[in-house]
């Protein structure tokens, strides 16, 4: 009986003139149905999707609620377990990192046009924060070089038309917008748009800012003045080759920091490798690296300049006083004029904290064998940006190269973030004056060795040529781009080019006609093999059923890659069987489409010959043959009987789609009229999709079928449920259409229970919805074409005329 919001619903559909019961689902009463091989009477209907069924699967209810704010909070499920084993590894770790956090945080500052001490702030914040929310135990938040330097340039923007905005007040508002959106992201749980993003352009975009990151660097390194290090690249390499006269002493500083960098990790790398059981202790050595040079060099800076009290007057640049503590702690002055300022430039800070960070954390989750959490990993950071600025942070996100050594160093939980804060902490307060004595080129040398790490190295590249060739042209275009504009650019032009690429796959994607070939298991035994011998496994054993030869279904004209002397044999004559290959949506359902039709029409002919008496008759895209000869003939061709449609890559279809596919079946039943086309699907797993085809009339037989009669094959499995013996098949017909509960009546009645257990594995209401290609076509052979009665079998003949099961 119908509810009343069914009887509501019709009353409405009818005021608005909607016909709701458009179907035309057979009702004829002769219907034959094929037998399946168990003989079970066990019904299956299935219901469609609605709406309100959708709506209650996406809205949050208790348990979901809870879940949610439990994924906020992350730490909560192990800090109760923390013990000493993980305290002793966060412990190292975090000390270990603390070491390089300090000078490349001061360093990166200076790459973000402020003050060393801000990126001291920056890394604090990041370390004292982050652990809490954190799904990844290895990354690391703090400064990075990309950031800072698109930072730098925002600032100089934003200054050339705003001179009286500090630099200071435009990086700490930054890092407060662009922390709310991240955050707001990341609370939304929509984290998945990273996945945009493709690895391609993320490589491109680190290569071709750490070229242009360590480029910019190589004046401050030679002590040249008066370059601007933030024109692009290749203008920035010209005019520093061109001032190589001017070079300071500086350079003596930074060139031979920047050689005992690389100098202390290659040897410290070999003796790894010569001596692996030492292999831990070389790797420590080789991370303090960092540490080491800069306190040498800080040391010879102080035998040169301790009698020096303004750094300007020493005989090399060095990096000055750095005030003690957080003197810029306080509330961010953010107001509408410096957002404004800066607004066409927050896109591509956003971009960079989510890419840089998510990347990052994803990779060394894999490494290290756990999975992240992308939406609540960009909750952190979120929080990070947000929080930072009341400290005097600036904006933050994961560092490749801290996280390696974390990483490396056998951090156990997100915890050793503390140990690295409290490093900083003591820097900040302790270590100040020490700093007032740091060579400016050599923490060049430190900017260049670090972002060395991140350009692509020529085998990766190779491996992305061999994975996919289309992409590798991304990946310079993202480089030379970044190169010879900016990075801002860089960033943009990566993506646009992937994004462009993906939609042309999808537009572009191309369907295949399969056909029939037949495959046995073979094993093979390396024993054997190397005696010469293989062995299938009907011959291997005189037990084994013949049954081991079995259909497959290939493209007909081997685009897969399959052996060219391999028999593939098309299905049936009028039988054609079509897999979509990349989905079936708006965008490739017109070029799926077309394919589809102008194969059927080079390989069948009309069901009614054309007979065109004058040339006057001939449609005007069917002109015929020149004048003087004669039309090919196409009687050997078969008519079209049925087509089956592969969905096993179909997951959703549109309105477009399907509204496509209506016009192509009218078209092919014209094409075939008297007759009508059969449409059978295989491989349809989802609801929604199911219920989409079906609303177009395919699925089910309609009283436009030939003659009303059709055949079902139904697919049945196992069923858990006890039967006994002789009693009749149940089927739930309730709430579900008139015609749907008299078929699925229909068929109850017609079976009884042998002792078998199974039941039909899809509804019986939509017989041409398929478990797989093999169930269609079983079907389409049932049908028979000019037979009324199924076969109980399927055979057919081998290259020695032999009949064989398929």
């Amino acid at each position: 009986m119908a509810s009343a919001s069914d009887k509501a619903g019709r009353g409405i559909a009818k005021v608005l003139g909607i016909n709701v019961d458009y179907r035309q689902e057979t009702n004829d009463s002769s219907i034959t149905r094929g037998e399946s091989a168990s003989g079970v009477s066990y019904n299956y209907v299935e219901k469609e999707p609605t709406a309100g069924e959708w709506l209650r699967e996406i809205a949050p209810n208790g348990a979901s609620v809870k879940h949610y704010f439990k994924e906020l909070f992350p730490f909560l499920a192990w800090i109760t377990r923390y013990n000493t084993t993980w305290l002793a590894g966060d412990l190292i770790a975090g000390l270990t990192v603390g070491a390089v956090v300090v000078p490349q945080g001061m360093a990166y500052a200076l790459l973000a046009k402020l003050p060393p001490e801000y990126g001291l702030y920056t890394s604090f914040v990041g370390f004292l924060l982050y652990w809490a929310f954190a799904t990844s135990k290895d990354i690391t938040i703090g400064t990075v070089a990309v950031m800072s330097t698109l930072v730098g340039n925002i600032v100089i923007k934003v200054q050339k038309q705003h001179k009286d905005i500090p630099a200071e007040e435009i990086a700490r508002t930054l890092a407060l917008i662009s922390g709310c959106v991240v955050l707001f992201i990341g609370l939304a749980r929509i984290g998945w748009i990273v996945e945009w993003i493709s690895l391609t352009a993320i490589t491109a975009f680190m290569t071709g800012s750490a070229i242009s990151i360590g480029v910019g660097q190589i004046p401050a390194l030679l002590g040249i003045s008066g370059i601007n290090t933030r024109e692009a690249a290749y203008i920035v390499f010209i005019n520093t080759l061109k001032a190589l006269p001017n070079a300071k002493m500086d350079a003596a500083m930074g060139l031979t920091a920047l050689f005992l960098l690389y100098a202390i990790r290659i040897v410290f790398n070999y003796l790894s490798v010569k001596q692996p059981n030492r292999k831990k202790t070389y790797f420590f050595l080789s991370t303090l690296r960092i540490a080491f040079v800069l306190l040498l060099y800080i040391l010879i800076s102080y035998l040169v300049n301790r009698k020096i009290k303004d750094p300007k007057k020493a005989h090399f640049k060095i990096l000055g006083n750095i005030p003690r503590g957080f003197t810029h702690a306080g509330a961010p002055k953010v107001n509408t004029r410096t957002i404004k300022a800066f607004a066409s430039e927050l896109p591509a800070t956003i971009i960079v904290l989510l890419i840089e960070h998510i990347a990052i954390s994803k990779s060394f989750g894999r490494i290290n064998n756990y999975v992240i959490n992308p939406s609540q990993e960009l909750v952190a950071i979120g929080f990070t940006n947000v929080f930072g600025p009341f400290l005097g942070a600036y904006p933050a996100t994961g560092s490749f190269s801290r996280t390696a050594i974390k990483s490396k160093a056998g951090v156990r939980t997100p915890f050793a973030g503390m140990f690295t804060a409290v490093v900083v902490l003591l820097a900040l307060y302790a270590l100040t004056s020490v700093f007032f004595f740091i060579p400016l080129s050599s923490l060049a040398a430190v900017i260049i060795h670090a972002v060395g790490d991140l350009i692509t190295p020529p085998s990766v590249v190779y491996q992305f040529w061999e994975v996919s060739p289309l992409e590798v042209p991304i990946f310079f275009i993202g480089v030379f781009v970044t190169l010879f504009t900016n990075i801002e650019n860089g960033i943009y032009a990566t993506i646009a080019a992937s994004a462009a690429l993906m939609l042309y796959r999808i537009s572009k994607a191309n369907g295949r006609f399969l056909g029939r070939a037949k495959v046995q298991t073979v094993v093979r035994n390396l024993n054997d093999e190397k005696k010469g011998g293989v062995t299938d496994a009907a011959s291997s054993n005189q037990d084994t059923p013949q049954d081991t030869v079995r259909d497959v279904f290939v493209p007909l004209e081997h685009q897969d890659g399959s052996n060219p002397e391999a028999k593939i044999d098309s299905p049936l004559p009028g039988v054609f069987i079509f897999k979509f290959n990349e989905g079936f949506n708006y965008p490739n359902s017109g070029h799926y489409l077309d394919y589809f039709s102008e194969y059927i029409f080079k390989h069948t002919r009309r069901t009614t010959l054309d007979n065109f008496a004058k040339l006057g008759d001939r449609p005007w895209n069917d002109p015929g043959p020149p004048r003087g000869q004669t039309a090919p003939s196409r009687s050997h061709l078969p008519t079209l009987r049925a087509v089956i449609l592969d969905f096993s890559a179909v997951n959703n279809v549109d309105v477009s789609s399907i509204q496509n596919l209506i016009d192509v079946r009218n078209q092919l039943d014209r094409y075939t009229d008297p007759d009508a086309v059969r449409w059978h699907f295989a491989n349809v797993q989802n609801r929604w999709t199911r219920r989409a085809l079906a609303s177009a009339g395919f699925g089910y037989p309609s009283t436009s079928d030939a003659k009303g009669k059709w055949v079902s094959v139904v697919a049945e499995a196992d069923n858990e449920v006890d039967f006994e013996l002789g009693e009749k098949g149940k089927v739930d017909v309730e709430s579900v259409p008139t015609d749907d509960k008299r078929i699925a009546s229909s068929y109850a009645a017609d079976r009884t229970l042998s002792g078998t257990k199974a039941v039909p594995l899809y509804g019986v209401n939509r017989p041409y919805f398929h478990v797989d290609i093999q169930s269609a076509l079983e079907s389409e052979i049932a049908y028979g074409g000019d037979s009324e009665q199924p076969r109980s079998s399927i055979s057919a003949s081998n290259d020695a005329g032999q009949e064989i099961p398929v």
